[in-house]
Parts: C-alpha cells; sequence; structure tokens
C-alpha cells in the first residue's frame, strides 16, 4: 500500500515480521516516511512496479558446466588457451532479454530456497509437472544445489525497473556442476517468468538482462575460465 496509509506502517532498515526491509549495503536513509534509494536519484519517486518500498530482495542461481566436445572433453578457447564456460540462461518473457534464471524471495523464505525453486521454475518447468515428476525433478535439483557453490555478488544492482524510494537488491551464487554428469539427468525446459531456456558459452561479447553480464564474468574470473 501507499506509505502513510491507515494500518500501513512498515519498519525500515529492520525484520518487519516476515519481510526482510533490511538492506544487504547496510542502513538507508528515510524521509517523510519513505525509504531513500541509497544509489541517489533517479528522476522517478515511490514504489514504481517493484512489490515493496525500500529493498526488493532477489535471487540469482548461476548454474554453470565446462562446455565440452563430442568425445566428453573440455574446449579450450583459440586464442586465450583457457577452457570455456557455460552457463544456464533463459528469455526473459517481460523484456525479450537473456538473463540468469532468477526471482524474488518470498517472505521469511531462505535464500538457498529460492535460488532452488526458482531454477526449477524458470528453467525446468516445475510448475507444470505432475506430482511424480515434480519428486523426480525435486532429487535432481538437490544433487544440483548440494555441488560446491560460492556467492559471486551480494547486494545492490542496477536494475531498469530502480526508482526512488524502491529498488533491487540480489544474491548471486554460483553452482558449478564440475563434470557435468548431474546436468546431463536434469532436462532444461522454459517455464514461468522464461520464454526459452539454453546453455549459453561464456564471453564478454554476452548481452544480458541489468547488471548479470558483471555476475557472470566474476564467476569466470572466479573458475578461471574463459572471458575475453
Amino acid at each position: 500500500p501507499p506509505v502513510g496509509e491507515r494500518n500501513f506502517s512498515p519498519n525500515f532498515n529492520e525484520k518487519d515480521g516476515h519481510v526482510d526491509r533490511r538492506s544487504q549495503n547496510g542502513l538507508y536513509e528515510v524521509e517523510h516516511g519513505r525509504p531513500r534509494n541509497p544509489a541517489g536519484r533517479t528522476g522517478l519517486a515511490g514504489r514504481g512496479l517493484l512489490g515493496r518500498w525500500g529493498p526488493n530482495h532477489a535471487a540469482d542461481p548461476i548454474l554453470t558446466r565446462w562446455k565440452r566436445d563430442s568425445k566428453g572433453n573440455t574446449v579450450n578457447h583459440p586464442i586465450s588457451g583457457k577452457n570455456m564456460l557455460q552457463f544456464v540462461a533463459i528469455k526473459r518473457k517481460d523484456c525479450g532479454e537473456w538473463a540468469i534464471p532468477g526471482g524474488m524471495v518470498d517472505p521469511g523464505e531462505k535464500i538457498s530456497t529460492t535460488l532452488k525453486r526458482e531454477f526449477g521454475e524458470e528453467a525446468m518447468n516445475s510448475l507444470q509437472k505432475s506430482r511424480v515428476e515434480r519428486q523426480e525433478l525435486e532429487k535432481g535439483l538437490h544433487r544440483l544445489f548440494s555441488q560446491e557453490h560460492f556467492v559471486v555478488y551480494k547486494g545492490y544492482v542496477d536494475d531498469p525497473q530502480n526508482i526512488d524510494n524502491a529498488w533491487m537488491e540480489t544474491e548471486a551464487v554460483n553452482y558449478h556442476d564440475e563434470t557435468g554428469e548431474i546436468m546431463d539427468n536434469v532436462p532444461l525446459k522454459a517455464g514461468d517468468d522464461a520464454k526459452e531456456v539454453k546453455w549459453v558459452d561464456i564471453n564478454d561479447k554476452l548481452k544480458l538482462y541489468a547488471s548479470h553480464s558483471q555476475f557472470i564474468q566474476l564467476v569466470a574470473e572466479k573458475r578461471g575460465a574463459h572471458w575475453s
């Protein structure tokens, strides 16, 4: 609801019931009952298209594997000589741009749960599967998200939906399937907010939604893979 409406008095900069109104970048200012975007003015006031005043928390699961040839050998880039990495990308329905298959954190939800749920919904179409199919999918997702992983980025993101009193923050986490065996048994199928889904080669020519290219570059650098 609008700030100041009766029965709506959010507690900014703290855990407000099940809703976490804390920023991953520390305390933000609140002026006339409205939180101020910590990155500065945008030219648009209010909440805009975002669901909450202040920080809106998302989670971006970056699933990677080494690119392999038909014999199963890793592929090196001809110029850099480094192994080539691939990640699962979705084409967003709303804007048609390619992106990491992420989404919003539900109230009271752990980030790890959001990462797994969003990947299942957008990259595996879990919402349209039968109960038996979902159970099988859950086993694959559990194996996948039990892999070695690291937090790529955590905090404020430059997103086209950001305005003066509401902004996006995310936690991007890389899950890496070293042998590629797990993902061979987990079928990709676009669902929910995704129009298409596929494995994409990682390099500096990637044009992705919002700040996603920066996250992918950080993953490539961390894994010692080809970027440019």
